[in-house]
């Protein structure tokens, strides 16, 4: 799957097609119709300055549209991602942490989900009391378990 171990400081996932190909030849479409569009403005055919504009809103709303796209796709697997969590917590926690998971927010069962089952309850323990951000989660894990799934 992955090449690289995951850790704190290397776990981002990049999904190449999208991150270095689709992403940058919009962006490329986007600043070439701003380009010609101004190249243009001052044309006294209205026709020329009117398809330029069209460039541009064609290409801010391809770019749009994909980033749109990405981000739906996102949202999705940190729905799993808090639903297989709780049903992990809910398996690994003592009783008194196991009735606070609904306490969660979701960004730290996200960040919990590269926490090591043995540190688990102790880290549970301090996102609640220290309201610790999903960073700080992450920073504090000592064990790191991979998630080679997420893209």
């Amino acid at each position: 799957m992955a090449e690289t171990p995951q850790s704190y400081a290397h776990h981002t996932r990049w999904d190449p097609p999208f991150h270095f190909f689709v992403l940058p030849v919009l962006a490329l479409a986007l600043i070439l119709s701003l380009v010609h569009f101004f190249a243009h403005i001052t044309d006294t055919d209205g026709r020329e300055h009117f398809h330029a504009f069209l460039l541009i809103l064609l290409a801010a709303a391809l770019l749009l549209g994909f980033v749109k796209s990405r981000l739906a796709a996102l949202k999705v697997q940190d729905r799993v991602i808090r639903l297989e969590e709780r049903l992990r917590l809910a398996t690994l926690l003592p009783e008194g942490l196991r009735s606070r998971i609904p306490e969660l927010t979701e960004g730290q069962l996200v960040a919990l989900r590269f926490a090591s089952d043995a540190e688990i309850p102790k880290l549970v323990e301090r996102a609640l009391n220290e309201k610790l951000s999903r960073d700080d989660i992450k920073k504090s894990i000592q064990n790191w378990r991979p998630d080679y799934w997420r893209v």
